[in-house]
């Protein structure tokens, strides 16, 4: 017989792919619509200049510069609304499956966390440190703010593990918590 913290944890983990990939998908969106266009402080090539791998510059205060840094702005567009729709996919799999599960939204949302949190650390870590393609805000404090995107993404990591922790599935049939 399960117990209850097995069922919680059985209930949870469910929803965890779907949730991380939302997440991922999510954060991403934040990062492009808020840095990129909204703030433009960078977009995905503005720091070639000084990247690790070789990338041709295409400096944003350039027509042809922005059009190269433009398109591949949508191209990760592209990946994040794939990742939503992907989580989307996999979410309703998992409620199609368990329809007598009803999921807390701290779950769920915990995970998103998780998810946008990991988007932060592997995009932190590859674009900004390891390629040098771009970075959070270029200029003298670049890896100030490098550095703070990382640490968020720690703490959206950490904030969406203890909240999805917290989280108490109900049986829908029964209608008890």
């Amino acid at each position: 017989m399960a117990t209850d913290t097995q069922t919680t944890d059985a209930r949870s983990q469910s929803i965890r792919l779907p949730g991380v990939v939302l997440g991922v998908g999510l954060g991403g969106f934040v990062d492009g619509i808020l840095l990129h266009q909204i703030l433009q402080w960078h977009h995905l090539l503005t720091s070639t200049d000084t990247d690790n791998i070789g990338v041709a510059y295409y400096p944003r205060d350039t027509v042809h510069g922005l059009e190269i840094n433009t398109l591949w702005d949508g191209i990760f567009h592209a990946f994040t609304w794939l990742s939503v729709l992907v989580g989307l996919a996999l979410l309703y799999s998992r409620v199609t499956a368990g329809r007598g599960r009803v999921w807390g939204s701290r779950a769920l949302w915990g995970w998103v966390l998780v998810g946008w949190g990991l988007f932060n650390l592997v995009e932190g870590v590859l674009d900004h440190h390891i390629l040098g393609i771009h970075h959070v805000r270029s200029g003298e404090h670049q890896t100030l703010w490098d550095l703070g995107f990382l640490a968020f993404g720690v703490l959206l990591v950490l904030a969406g593990w203890l909240l999805q922790r917290g989280a108490r599935p109900r049986d829908a049939r029964q209608g008890t918590p």
